[in-house]
């Protein structure tokens, strides 16, 4: 742990739990009673800049602590509420979407928050063309014209013209999804860097992203302090918030991956909040008195996928055999008990035009017979990268026995959530177990991931999910472009059904479960609610008694 972590957390506070966390030592008495202390695996964490950040731990952090122009309803999936933007139009050929902002906002910082922060966030975001880019050159946006595309009209009004007439209610929810959070433009061009234009930025500038891979710029409910890799990352109440204060002064979200550990330290008053737990100590927390669970179905879908690259899992019929050594059943009903439920489709149940269809299950014999049609009639050896976190390790082994059965050995590469997603990102794994959260609550975000694939070269600019296995399909493609041109919501919704089923039968993507999230929760902990996606796990009303 770094001395500055070291400081910081011990400064926070005097008790002997987070002085203990401080000097890297179990804690050893309850946590303090303006602090939550949440256990939760946040080995995924790569960047803090919403401009790059673009994990599922992540998004619960930048939500916290920064505002947008609009969000998620938890309430109503369906729809977005306001959050910077006090009202919005759009013209009449569905192209310019125009939006009133909130008065007398503030950053943290103390600086006014304008419009000119609104255009610049967006503008950072498609000229530094990190993994979120595409959500904002998806609508037409680009280096060269994001100025004039997205722009300040006056302080309190933001306008954005789009290339197409897409459904409002995409480009609203591209709009809630956190790398549209906006970010104090005065504060982070103090901090940019002068940078050689290069492969990893195109323009002369940074763009403030190394300062903000670790800092704050936000006008957010709370302040990131601190983030140390596979350690912990500390929030602090933001007093300029101009929306109701969080009850707490801070929140500290403590790295522990395994779910026994998670499990002793909420029955001892280590932390307050259990978050990566097994269906066993799920069990013993509901037999608690001093505890409680909280739980909620999250748009984010468990997944295996087979690089294209790999001249045998290029063969179909392989694709379609390894869907055929999965125990779904098994995996279902022991180690995805309380935190998923099996769901074979790219939709997660809510979404818009997704379907329950489950036509997969364990069935050796069809998986030898598929093999061997495609030439392989004693099997092959291959390699599956697997972040080491329950329940996705047991899956993977699950997976490793069943396949046995049909020749395919395969070695299981265990490793951190950022050691295994850089190498999916670069196209270099064999097999991978993925989970996808949805990035806003539309389902082309899950439509474009796993049925699109524009350029299929290794310098695509649009790195999808169907791009990181190399599956190449130019008609799917087509459909999944021409139903964000649907305003007809039954018309589009039949669409993305047709999608999903083409999928299902011929893609080298096997979905396994959706998952329920569920957290052990202290009772002295009042006010903490799970929302639907991982960017509405919000905390401004949780307090301590």
């Amino acid at each position: 742990m770094t001395m500055q972590l070291r400081k910081t957390i011990a400064r926070l506070s005097a008790s002997a739990c987070l002085v203990a966390l401080a000097a890297g030592m179990p804690a050893l008495a309850d946590t303090p009673k303006d602090t939550l202390v949440e256990a939760f695996a946040i080995d995924d964490i790569i960047s803090l800049d919403p401009a790059e950040a673009f994990e599922l731990s992540t998004a619960e952090i930048t939500s916290n602590s920064y505002s947008l122009l609009v969000r998620l309803d938890p309430e109503d999936t369906s729809k977005v509420v306001p959050d910077l933007a006090e009202s919005w139009t759009v013209s009449d050929d569905g192209m310019t979407y125009t939006f009133k902002l909130k008065p007398g906002v503030k950053f943290a910082s103390g600086n006014p928050l304008t419009a000119e922060d609104v255009a610049f966030s967006i503008e950072r975001v498609v000229k530094l063309d990190k993994s979120p880019g595409f959500l904002f050159t998806q609508l037409g946006l680009s280096g060269e014209n994001v100025a004039e595309k997205a722009r300040a009209v006056d302080p309190e009004t933001f306008e954005m013209t789009v290339d197409k007439p897409y459904a409002p209610s995409f480009v609203l929810n591209v709009l809630s999804a956190t790398p549209g959070a906006v970010v104090d433009k005065e504060l982070v061009l103090s901090k940019a860097k002068a940078v050689t234009p290069s492969a990893e930025y195109a323009y002369d500038t940074d763009f403030g992203n190394e300062f903000l891979k670790t800092g704050y710029a936000g006008s957010g409910p709370f302040v990131t302090r601190v983030w140390k890799a596979n350690e912990a990352v500390v929030l602090e109440r933001n007093d300029n918030y101009t929306g109701e204060k969080p009850k707490l002064a801070r929140v500290i979200y403590r790295h522990m991956k395994e779910s026994s550990a998670q499990r002793l330290a909420l029955e001892s008053g280590d932390i307050d909040v259990a978050r990566n737990l097994d269906p066993n100590d799920l069990n013993a927390i509901e037999n608690n008195p001093n505890l409680t669970l909280d739980s909620a179905p999250k748009g984010t879908i468990y997944y295996i996928s087979f690089n294209q690259k790999n001249p045998n899992l290029a063969k179909p019929e392989v694709d379609e055999a390894m869907k055929y050594l999965i125990d779904y059943d098994a995996i279902g009903s022991t180690l995805l008990k309380g935190v998923g439920v099996i769901h074979q489709t790219f939709l997660p149940t809510g979404q818009l035009g997704a379907i329950e269809d489950t036509p997969y299950k364990l069935d050796v014999a069809k998986a030898k017979e598929l093999l061997a049609k495609a030439g392989l009639p004693d099997g092959f050896s291959v390699t599956m990268d697997v972040r080491s976190t329950q329940p996705v390790s047991g899956v993977a082994e699950s997976i490793q026995q069943t396949a046995a059965q049909a020749g395919v050995k395969i070695e299981i590469i265990p490793g951190d959530g950022k050691q295994t997603l850089t190498k999916y990102r670069a196209r270099n794994h064999d097999i991978y177990i993925g989970q996808w959260g949805s990035d806003y609550w539309d389902p082309n975000s899950n439509a474009q991931t796993f049925a699109y694939n524009a350029d299929n070269s290794d310098d695509s600019p649009l790195k999808t999910s169907a791009w990181r296995n190399a599956w190449d399909l130019p008609e799917l493609s087509k459909q999944t472009d021409a139903a964000l041109l649907e305003s007809d919501t039954e018309k589009r919704a039949a669409i993305y059904e047709d999608i999903q089923r083409k999928v299902l039968a011929d893609s080298p993507f096997a979905f396994i479960w959706q998952q329920v999230e569920v957290a052990g929760v202290s009772n002295k902990v009042e006010g903490y609610k799970l929302g639907p996606t991982f960017d509405s796990n919000y905390l401004t009303n949780v307090s301590k008694n």
